[in-house]
Parts: structure tokens; sequence; C-alpha cells
């Protein structure tokens, strides 16, 4: 094969490389001296038929060298190709380099996301875990092993919101997350148990302190030889702590919740203020260790329930409970905070 004929077609092939004008045609260029049929993929099937071991070699070399010089001038003539396309598209855009950049829109956290998060931090420090129960409960986890009697105020349809029955069960929408605590300690005996659960309830209410959805967190702690004076520490350092002020006093008055004996409500002054119930608590009645399977003789426990929405309007000065349900949440401002600082 002589090697004068392989220099004419890089010549050619140099060529029409240059002369590309588009992807498809260097495409062809391509196929035509580099494909599987292509001219020099042919010369290269031919050198079986020299005899001569030397001028074999020879023009084998010639024409790999060849081969890789042509692929790689077109990989760059594509490239070259590529950017002159951008190049043309940027132009028709116009694009004015001046025009101010588009504001970022930034989310900010909601008060009530923010508050159920400071209070579960505080207490996770002091060794209690998260838990989740569902919205749609049946009256046994909301009710019976809560050891609330069936002529109790909270069951009539005024106060709670009664769905269809499911599998013979009568269903409603929690009137508080309590129930997790029976869920919980259902399938769990690996003491001690130290658990808050937050979530959305639902009650029949609507004023400025209440509204049929609101949120709630409650916790609970059982284990061995738990008493008041455990439930009196735990919560006096939660309130401590959670409104980080020098001025808050706290109380715990007698009370009566069915689930909890003895009871206790705690009322707290926080910056002058009058007092003000801010939450429900107690040692957990032995009828309700005794529902979930737990033997009251060798367990007892606290438990505690508080609104999220009153320990925010109380820390953050908001009067009206509805406005945490406003769209547009500026409305803070005219309560003097800041809304947005607010972090995690």
């Amino acid at each position: 094969m002589p090697l004068n004929k392989i220099s004419l077609i890089k010549v050619e092939a140099l060529s029409k490389i240059s002369a590309s004008s588009s992807e498809r045609e260097l495409k062809e260029v391509y196929t035509l001296y580099l494909g599987k049929k292509g001219i020099l993929k042919s010369y290269l099937t031919e050198l079986k038929n020299i005899n001569d071991l030397k001028a074999k070699r020879a023009s084998g070399s010639v024409i790999n060298e060849l081969c890789n010089e042509l692929e790689k001038l077109i990989t760059h003539k594509k490239y070259e190709l590529k950017q002159k396309e951008i190049n043309l598209n940027l132009d028709k855009e116009k694009v004015d380099l001046t025009t101010p950049e588009r504001p970022e829109k930034v989310g900010k956290i909601h008060p009530i996301a923010k508050v159920i998060n400071e209070i579960s931090v505080i207490f996770s420090y002091m060794g209690f875990k998260l838990a989740d129960g569902p919205d749609i409960e049946d009256e046994f986890h909301v009710f019976d092993a809560l050891n609330t009697p069936k002529y109790h105020p909270a069951r009539e349809e005024s106060d709670t919101f009664y769905l269809n029955k499911l599998q013979d069960k009568r269903m409603v929408l929690r009137p508080h997350t309590t129930s997790v605590q029976i869920r919980v300690m259902e399938n769990n005996r690996d003491f001690p148990i130290k658990v808050t659960a937050p979530g959305r309830v639902y009650r029949h209410d609507f004023d400025k302190t209440h509204t049929p959805m609101f949120h709630q967190i409650d916790g609970f702690y059982v284990d061995k030889n738990i008493n008041m004076g455990h439930l009196k520490f735990y919560l006096n350092y939660f309130l401590d702590k959670f409104f980080n002020s020098s001025e808050v006093k706290i109380r715990f008055r007698p009370s009566f919740f069915p689930f909890t004996e003895p009871s206790a409500e705690i009322d707290i002054s926080y910056n002058g203020s009058d007092w003000i119930e801010v939450l429900g608590s107690g040692i957990i009645h032995p009828n309700v260790l005794e529902n979930v399977g737990i033997n009251p003789k060798e367990y007892s426990g606290f438990a505690f329930g508080m609104g999220i929405e009153r320990l925010a309007m109380l820390k953050y000065g908001i009067s009206d409970l509805r406005d945490f349900y406003n769209n547009n949440m500026m409305w803070l401002n005219h309560y003097g905070f800041n809304f947005l600082s607010l972090t995690i």
C-alpha cells in the first residue's frame, strides 16, 4: 500500500473536518474515514494481504497514527461547534448583565414548630425520647385505657369529634396526645420508659384562647419507685429552661384527671403576670398501668400534658391564639415579636 496514498487521504480528511459546519457533517466525516466500513478501517483490513512483514508494520503504524490524529481533530472540532452554538443562543437571549438578580425566597420556621422543637430539645436533655401516634384514634386508646368513665364530659359529642366506626370500634379525632402514652406502654417493657409526644389534637372550641385544632405535647416516665418528687423536679427544670427568666414563678395546685392520681395543675407567673395555668400532671393511675399490662405494684410513673399554643403565647406575648393560623405571619410584628429572627 503506497504511503503517498495515505498522505493524500490525510489531506482530504483534514480539509473535510475543517469545512464541517455542523455536528451532522462532522459525523459524516467520521463515518467516511473512521467508521466500521470507513476508508482507513478498510486499509487496516487489507494489511493481512501484505506478505512483507516490515512493510506491513510500517503501513499499519502510519494508518493507526492517522486514525488517532483524525479522532482528536474531530473531537476538538465538535467542541468548537458546541461552543459556537452556545454563544449564538446567548446572543439571541440578549442577556442584560446589569439586571439585578431575583430576590431569594427564604422560608421561616413557624412559631408553633419552634416551640415544639424547644420543648422537645429540653426534655431530650433529660433522657426523654420522641414518640408519635395517629390523629384518628379509637375510644380505647383515647378514653377507656386512660381510666375515663363512660359518663365523663370529655366523651360527649359536644366536646369531642366522633367519626364513623371502624371494625366495630368507635373512632374519634384525638382530643389529646395522651393516647400515645397508651400505645407506647402497650408494646414496651424496656424500663425506664421516658417519652414525650407532640402532635395535633381536636376539640369543639373556637375563641381567642381555643381553636378546633391545636397542638399538645404529652410526656411520661415509668419505672420503679417514681413519685411526685420526680415529677416536680422535671417540670421545674423544664419551665426554668423554657422561659429562661428569673421572673418565672411556679406553683403546683391539686386537681383531678381520670388518668392520674394524685393530680396537679401547674400555674406560672411570668414577668409579673397573674397566675396562669400552663399544664396538667400527676402520678399515672394504677388502672392505666393495668390496662397496658404493667404491674402497678412493681412500677409507677408520672405524666404531664401541655398546650403548645398557650406556652408560645406566654413566652412571646401573643394575645389571640387564632393568629397562629393566619396565612400572613407578619401579624407577629404587632406583638413586638421579630418573626424574621426565628431560628431552630
